[in-house]
């Protein structure tokens, strides 16, 4: 079943709530139809806010990265990770405080903005740590991280993203970084706080006076899984990191409340699908048979997925199901998908 029968799914919403790598662009440039989906949501007078695990850029570059792309926005429209680490930092440390950085000069601007000193060795007796994602990370810095935060630092993690977008591809995000100083000093991290953690939807669903709002992303184990923290509706667009056989082997946690290809199902009825939905409807049937998922009928793809969530998520463990497709239909559903079909 569509997200509601002939309603537009945005139409629920006060404020659409994005993320942005992965969703509204890859690297550096817009995926197709974002910027079109944007401008008809401002077009309409729609409130929109942008919240980003990535701690490289400020909150003005970021407004103004959207702004070259055709994306009109206001940087109190973005909420960053390194933007929220600096405020939590400057609430927690004297004015002043020394703080060493392990990540882009966009994090130690933050910083600074805030009036906290951004500092590179662990022999300036930082009162804490804060490691973002850096394309220049290496060795060294997270060697000076290490000795401070065993020397009593404060350590706090912008976000925990293991992988982050790209044209060749995924590739390693902070939490493999996090990982690095995690497996030398057998600890976690204080605190991590951009995305799965509420805080930056929070933020953004305060400025919703009220109203409904919608987090829209590509990464289940980020986006969708700090949506359902905040307790707020989520909808995965399949245009970045997780894919249905991801979907399909979500844990609880990381269901999201609505399934798009792109961004288009913010419009289109017949392009989002509410999951999961009912095992047998819109054409389709799914039958379980002893683990195996059997797919049977014809119909929109995104009924079929929503029914194969019914049943994969049925389950008390969960896990990437086999799935056998029973004529062409499903056959062609399955691959348009990614998914392997089980002879």
């Amino acid at each position: 079943m569509s997200a509601g029968a002939g309603e537009r799914l945005v139409d629920g919403y006060t404020l659409v709530v994005f993320d942005l790598d992965g969703v509204i662009y890859l690297i550096d440039r817009p995926i197709p139809g974002a910027v079109e989906a944007v401008a008809r949501l401002h077009d309409e007078g729609r409130a929109v806010a942008y919240a980003t695990n990535n701690a490289s850029r400020r909150s003005s570059e970021v407004a103004d990265l959207l702004t070259g792309m055709g994306v009109p926005a206001r940087p109190e429209e973005v909420l960053t990770s390194a933007a929220a680490s600096a405020e939590l930092l400057r609430d927690r440390l004297p004015a002043g405080a020394p703080v060493l950085v392990v990540g882009a000069e966009a994090l130690r601007a933050e910083l600074r903005a805030v009036g906290l000193t951004p500092v590179t060795k662990a022999d300036e007796n930082p009162a804490a740590v804060v490691q973002g994602y850096g394309p220049q990370v290496g060795w060294a810095e997270l060697a000076e991280a290490s000795v401070a935060v065993r020397d009593g630092a404060l350590w706090i993690a912008t976000n925990t993203d293991r992988t982050l977008p790209s044209g060749r591809g995924p590739l390693p995000g902070n939490g493999s970084l996090v990982a690095v100083l995690r497996t030398a000093l057998e600890r976690d991290p204080d605190v991590v706080v951009g995305k799965p953690e509420s805080a930056l939807f929070e933020t953004a669903a305060r400025r919703a006076g009220g109203g409904r709002s919608l987090v829209v992303g590509d990464r289940l184990d980020t986006d969708i899984e700090g949506a359902r923290r905040a307790d707020l509706d989520s909808l995965l667009v399949l245009t970045g990191v997780s894919g249905v056989p991801d979907l399909l082997a979500a844990e609880p946690r990381r269901r999201p409340t609505y399934v798009a290809r792109d961004l288009a199902g913010l419009f289109d009825p017949a392009a989002a699908v509410r999951v999961p939905g009912p095992a047998d409807a819109g054409g389709w049937s799914v039958t379980d048979r002893d683990g195996l998922l059997e797919l049977a009928g014809s119909g929109r793809p995104l009924d079929a997925l929503a029914a194969l969530c019914a049943v994969a998520w049925s389950t008390s463990e969960p896990a990437l199901p086999k799935i056998r497709p029973i004529g062409p239909d499903a056959a062609h559903t399955l691959e348009s998908f990614g998914l392997t079909a089980t002879a």
